[in-house]
């Protein structure tokens, strides 16, 4: 993809997430949309996706269904899902925000002067409207609500929302603790009670986390973030108030927390960090518009390696430039064998093969977290990504 092609892609991704939305929506820093990102993007649409970047066997229409994803729609029509700003910018007019897609919408693929846009038809069985309708979906503050299919699927990436969390050096040591589990148990599960010693600073629901694990960058080995042993979630119940000891002194008496959930009981000395406002900003699939690369630190959880819809953490993060919704392709190191047409026999380096797609939905400073969304060999730490 040529640079300016490129960047007309973001920018009509960034232009068309926002269009369409309130005027509260748009002032979050989530949605940033310049008069220049507006105008490349209202190009892109007037001037729709060259035939040549259309999947082989794009469908002349397809109706959308339950379960259906723009990313899925996208590898309908297109070689490459990730340029899906271009097939939902085609036509600005009718779908004028791509993530307010609903079941039963039939999307028209219409092919002429060398170029593809997309249109809303008429679904089978309905007659055509006798006066001029407005066939984009109506304007909504929050996303994906009332059966509006999303971008990718949700709910693979949705439990490591809470979950998957990089914590800074010592940013824990100072953080809400359990000191104490109901009757002395050693451990506490689902629904159990457990005492807390901290200032929760007017939070009532908390995630708990075991000691965090330093992320080892695979190259420097220089010491990224520490990635928090995610245990469950906690619920304030009643605040500690402290009691007259011996003489003057007066005892502490921690708050009170009931263990909503786990997935690793929960234990003295864990920590808790509130759960953070819920996001409803929408994950916009777009490559990167820069060169970017670097390797993958570890697969989420205790396996060793990954595979489809597994996660993984990346040695990449804002600094450096990586955003939510990026796509990056995985690259296999190619083996070192020997060449036996030679006498002498050499060694020899085979390239790196591309077998795979992350999708990046969790970014931190200098970590972030990405979904695989296909791959063919085995994903493990050390692996490479680059722009797709």
């Amino acid at each position: 993809m040529k640079p300016l092609h490129r960047r007309a892609t973001l920018a009509a991704g960034y232009a068309l997430l926002t269009l369409g939305l309130s005027g509260a929506a748009l002032a979050q820093p989530n949605f940033p949309v310049s008069p220049q990102q507006r105008s490349t993007a209202q190009q892109v649409a007037q001037a729709g996706v060259p035939l040549s970047e259309l999947a082989p066997n794009a469908p002349d229409s397809h109706t959308v269904q339950r379960g259906d994803t723009l990313w899925d729609i996208s590898k309908l029509f297109l070689k490459s899902p990730w340029r899906w700003p271009e097939l939902w910018g085609m036509n600005l007019e009718q779908i004028r925000n791509p993530h307010l897609i609903y079941p039963g919408q039939v999307l028209v693929l219409e092919k002429s002067g060398g170029r593809a846009r997309l249109r809303v038809g008429q679904p089978a069985g309905e007659a055509p409207p006798s006066n001029t309708v407005k066939l984009s979906p109506r304007v909504r503050e929050q996303l994906l609500e009332n059966g509006a299919i999303a971008s990718i699927p949700l709910h693979l990436i949705g439990p490591f929302l809470n979950e998957a969390v990089v914590f800074n050096a010592g940013e824990m040591d100072e953080s809400p603790r359990i000191v104490a589990t109901q009757e002395g148990r050693v451990m506490a599960s689902r629904g159990e009670t457990a005492y807390v010693r901290g200032d929760l600073k007017g939070a009532r629901d908390f995630r708990v986390f075991r000691a965090p694990q330093p992320l080892l960058d695979p190259d420097t080995k220089e010491v990224l973030g520490f990635e928090g042993v995610y245990v469950g979630t906690a619920q304030h119940v009643r605040d500690g108030q402290g009691r007259p000891g011996a003489g003057s002194a007066v005892v502490p008496v921690p708050s009170t927390f009931s263990v909503s959930s786990t997935k690793l009981e929960a234990g003295v000395g864990d920590r808790l960090s509130p759960v953070p406002q819920r996001e409803f900003a929408a994950y916009v699939p777009h490559a990167p518009n820069k060169a970017l690369g670097g390797r993958i630190i570890s697969v989420y959880g205790e396996a060793l390696v990954a595979g489809q819809n597994h996660i993984v953490s990346l040695n990449r993060g804002a600094r450096d430039g990586v955003e939510r919704g990026h796509v990056l392709a995985l690259w296999r190191a190619g083996q070192l064998t020997v060449d036996t047409t030679t006498t002498p026999k050499s060694a020899i380096q085979l390239p790196d093969e591309r077998h795979g797609l992350l999708f990046v939905f969790r970014v931190f400073d200098r970590v972030s977290y990405a979904l695989v969304l296909q791959v063919q060999e085995p994903v493990q730490a050390g692996d490479r990504f680059t722009q797709p």
